[in-house]
């Protein structure tokens, strides 16, 4: 592999930390094989980017194939698993996760960053998986800002998880510290991690880098953080000595590393397990002197593992076509799944996905052919004037032609219903303006998680460059009486169509409404949206879908890669500029 850069300990620890003692002095490599984003993919996809081979991508018995690979050629190898593991699949789901692990389960994982979709099955969920000496998945999780916060866990304090832990590596001393999420999942409510508090890991990070070397003593610094791209660098970038830094959570794919202005390296592999990291560091008397990394694409031209291939079928057995199929209860509504995942449902007639790049047309934290198709079927189908979608990172790729359940299932893996309520226009144009802020705020400390949210009946203009309240503008909204494009009207009253919790029983889609009405089957049962959306594809002529696109006008390009590498979203959001005002 190519020697991208070298790197010595005078750069790594420039600035505050350059008169620090060396505690360390051991010399030797260690190679970090990094996974993360998998979201649920137990088997391939297809991979509709510009940047793909065009071959299907990801699945776990390929990875655990390149897995294998990289640790017959390096014995001093840490498989690091930076965290979305147990959800965005029908068998994630109907499993509380448990499909994901049994498999995972056989990677041997050394450290574990958990992300914040790893909570949606509620904290003693989380904690049975991640949490003590008896965890389900025992992948060494660490979480240096996670910590216990009254009911029900009112007998207990601190942290929920160890902050970090020290490997040794031939006589490399490696100190791992972990970073979860800032936020737990909150689209299915904040009940989920009730009684746990995240925060956004700035002191812990100063801590944690002075105790790794001071206390423990180490060689190398790692980071392991699902707090996702953009803040990692910032964190790096504030606090001079982390030598590694393995992301997720962004979805970016840093197919060349991120090499901060305090020398710390940071990689991120996309999502869904289509690729897999390599990096190799070598230390030399306690100092990281030089690294090389390699991005591996999993596809087609990796065989299978038929050992993790075979429980991957095991585990799938009784969610597809055959003579093992059963019905499950979906765990967030309680509905029952009554057909096999891989039935085919309907067709489309153009790719469905949200991922591309800030410099091509409908860039993924603008706007995706798959949410555009979403919100068509929860508008639809309920006679809403506007259907909605959150702007969720995860999901998957759905090629032109047949669109099987399970495909649905990847973009709406954590049971909604579906709603129809009233909200105001000032509403919408502040869930707009939230999520606009939230993804594309020159500080990624502002951050909220995901991208723009998506709509049905809904076009705009968006100026990315202005400030919080101010970017959208030209805002339509689609009369079906007058069968025309009428001019938003923030005192007006609309009906508005999304995702729908029992738990929030006044929100649709966290939107205050009134008028709320759950779409319920023939019997007057509420609906999975996975099953709304399959009969808005019955719906359609051929049962094929083909949604308008660019909804979204963008009235400027979006900046430029700071780094190198393509990216979905701006790693440091749009500043303002004067020609923006």
């Amino acid at each position: 592999m190519k020697i991208i850069k070298a790197i010595t300990h005078a750069m790594l620890l420039a600035g505050v930390v350059s008169s620090m003692p060396v505690l360390a002095a051991n010399s030797g490599e260690v190679t970090f094989i990094h996974i993360g984003d998998i979201h649920g993919h137990l088997i391939p996809r297809p991979n509709l980017r510009s940047d793909a081979t065009g071959k299907d991508a990801g699945g776990l018995a390929r990875m655990y194939t390149k897995i294998q690979d990289i640790r017959k050629h390096d014995k001093n190898t840490l498989l690091i698993n930076t965290g979305d593991t147990i959800q965005g699949s029908a068998e994630a789901m109907y499993t509380s996760g448990q499909a994901m692990v049994d498999v995972v389960n056989k990677f041997g994982i050394d450290a574990f960053a958990a992300g914040n979709w790893d909570y949606v099955y509620g904290t003693e969920r989380f904690l049975e998986f991640f949490g003590g000496n008896s965890a389900k998945a025992p992948w060494n999780a660490v979480a240096a800002n996670l910590y216990y916060d009254g009911e029900p866990y009112a007998d207990k304090s601190g942290r929920v998880l160890p902050p970090y832990l020290v490997k040794t590596v031939g006589k490399l001393k490696v100190g791992i510290m972990g970073f979860t999420t800032d936020r737990g999942p909150q689209v299915v409510g904040k009940t989920v991690t009730k009684g746990f508090r995240f925060t956004k890991g700035d002191d812990e990070v100063k801590e944690m880098i002075q105790l790794l070397r001071e206390k423990e003593k180490v060689d190398l610094v790692v980071m392991i953080s699902e707090l996702g791209l953009s803040n990692n660098i910032r964190l790096a970038e504030m606090n001079p000595g982390i030598d590694v830094l393995l992301s997720s959570d962004m979805h970016e794919l840093t197919r060349e590393p991120v090499v901060t202005r305090t020398g710390t390296v940071v990689l991120e592999e996309g999502q869904d397990g289509t690729v897999l990291g390599e990096l190799s560091v070598n230390v030399r008397d306690g100092k990281m002197a030089k690294w090389k990394f390699k991005a591996h694409n999993i596809d087609s031209q990796i065989k299978e593992d038929k050992t993790i291939a075979a429980l991957v079928k095991e585990v799938r057995k009784s969610f597809v076509i055959g003579p093992d199929f059963k019905t499950h209860v979906n765990p967030f509504n309680n509905t029952v799944l009554t057909r096999p995942i891989d039935t085919v449902v309907g067709y489309t007639k153009v790719g469905l996905y949200r991922g591309n790049f800030t410099d091509e047309n409908m860039p993924g934290v603008i706007e995706g052919s798959s949410h555009d198709f979403l919100a068509d079927a929860f508008r639809a189908q309920t006679g809403a004037d506007i259907g909605a979608i959150r702007g969720f990172r995860y999901g998957t790729h759905i090629a032109p032609g047949p669109i099987k359940m399970e495909d649905i299932y990847h973009f709406m893996p954590i049971g909604p219903m579906i709603a129809k309520g009233t909200i105001t226009g000032q509403a919408l144009k502040k869930q707009i303006e939230g999520a606009a802020d939230g993804s594309l705020n020159p500080d990624p400390h502002a951050w909220t998680g995901g991208w723009l949210f998506n709509f049905s009946g809904v076009t705009m203009d968006l100026n990315p460059y202005l400030s919080k309240g101010s970017r959208s503008s030209n805002i339509k909204v689609f009369n079906k009486t007058t069968n025309t494009w009428d001019k938003f009207d923030p005192n007006a009253n609309y009906t508005y169509a999304s995702y729908y919790y029992q738990r929030d029983p006044e929100f649709v889609n966290v939107l205050p409404a009134s008028n709320i009405e759950v779409l319920k089957d023939e019997q007057g049962n509420p609906l999975d949206g996975v099953e709304v959306v399959v009969r808005y594809l019955q719906s359609l002529p051929d049962k094929t879908a083909n949604p308008v696109l660019n909804r979204i006008k963008l009235l400027q390009p979006l900046p430029q890669s700071r780094f190198g590498n393509r990216e979905v979203q701006p790693v440091f959001g749009c500043p303002m500029t004067p020609s923006a005002n």
